[in-house]
């Protein structure tokens, strides 16, 4: 039988995820990507794999076999990774409320309330001073998204036969032909995964959708030296305030209530403050989230401070000297979905909006969005 043939416009994170669910099946797959190389939100990330964030139920078991295919992906394709877990500090009393709830909550997934002396074991980077303990979490992975999204086509192409057009930008799509510039391409199905540009494809549809942009801001530390570890990821108890799946907290309330009085400026910018050690040794650290459809272009400096400041609290390294700082964009929906899948017309499918989670989640979503479409069509 004729192999199916499939187009994804896209080679951000969902769109790899797609072309992976799409190769593995037996199609024929051709990616078209504007740039000449990834260079959108997907690669400006902590590259953590992240169940940490997702609450019980279909999101939870979503990152989980996200988790299990980017293992699967990285030993295939020989990208480095690291099965760290997560550890999230507490220095006061409603802090300690709340990861004491929190592990009780997920006792299920393995969480633990670590004392004082196993935080500071696991982690030489948190500052003993005043520390209650942590909650630890054994799910989560951490790439470099740099590396892993520049090899991951390399490894498509090679292991499943995936073409990649790039510097090619897809401004048209009448099924079944996709129109680059002069260019015809055409495919059975067509995937469309552009991410934060939600402008070009189908902009009356999107416009329609409660959709908006996050800019959020970075920044990246030196490689540590005399390959010093960190161990897992860090975050502060501002994250407790993002994730959906720390609103079960009923402590939460009391927390909130001291950090509108102590953070108010860093909740304005939306910041929570995190930190990350790739393989190089490097410390990606960050963010802030700011929403519009027009981001302001240039990065504030205030707000790194106040990442800085705020990450001091609880981190400390060996060499904190800043390389890099940068900040990037990504598709939000704003009703509580956590992704927007829609077909603006028969044979073409557009996947999107995954805000902030698109490392946790694109694998695991794009499987599901495959193998259900597959099992209805045959």
């Amino acid at each position: 039988m004729k192999k199916r043939s499939a187009i994804v416009v896209g080679a951000g994170i969902v769109g790899l995820a797609t072309a992976r669910s799409l190769a593995v099946r037996g199609y024929r797959v051709q990616v078209i990507e504007r740039s000449r190389k990834a260079i959108g939100a997907s690669i400006r990330n902590f590259g953590m794999i992240w169940p940490v964030g997702q609450p019980d139920g279909d999101l939870y078991d979503r990152a989980m076999l996200s988790r299990r295919i980017w293992k699967d992906v990285c030993v295939s394709a020989d990208i480095p990774f690291e099965a760290t877990g997560s550890l999230h500090v507490s220095y006061c009393n409603e802090e300690q409320d709340v990861l004491n709830e929190l592990a009780e909550t997920y006792r299920h997934r393995g969480y633990k309330f670590l004392s004082k002396s196993k935080t500071i074991k696991i982690s030489p980077a948190v500052v003993p001073n005043s520390l209650r303990g942590a909650l630890y979490s054994p799910d989560e992975l951490i790439v470099d998204p740099r590396q892993a999204i520049s090899v991951i086509p390399k490894w498509l192409t090679e292991k499943y036969g995936v073409s990649f057009h790039w510097g090619k930008c897809v401004n048209e799509i009448s099924y079944p032909v996709v129109i680059a510039g002069k260019e015809l391409f055409e495919a059975d199905e067509i995937y469309v995964c552009s991410g934060a540009d939600f402008e070009t494809l189908y902009p009356d549809l999107y416009a329609s959708q409660p959709m908006t942009k996050c800019k959020l801001q970075m920044m990246r530390l030196t490689s540590q030296p005399e390959g010093w570890r960190m161990g897992p990821p860090l975050c502060g108890s501002l994250s407790l305030l993002h994730y959906t799946s720390f609103k079960s907290a009923k402590n939460l309330a009391a927390l909130r209530k001291r950090f509108d009085s102590e953070f108010q400026e860093h909740l304005q910018c939306g910041i929570h403050v995190m930190a990350a050690q790739n393989n190089a040794g490097e410390i990606t650290i960050g963010d802030s989230h700011e929403y519009g459809m027009e981001p302001e272009p240039f990065d504030s400096t205030r707000v790194n401070q106040l990442i800085l400041r705020y990450l001091e609290s609880f981190a400390r390294f060996p060499d904190s000297t800043i390389t890099t700082t940068w900040n990037g964009i990504y598709a939000k929906m704003q009703n509580g979905d956590t992704e927007l899948k829609v077909e603006p017309e028969q044979g073409v499918r557009i996947i999107n909006g995954l805000g902030g989670a698109g490392m946790t989640l694109a694998f695991g979503l794009c499987e599901q969005i495959i193998s259900n479409n597959l099992s209805l069509t045959s």
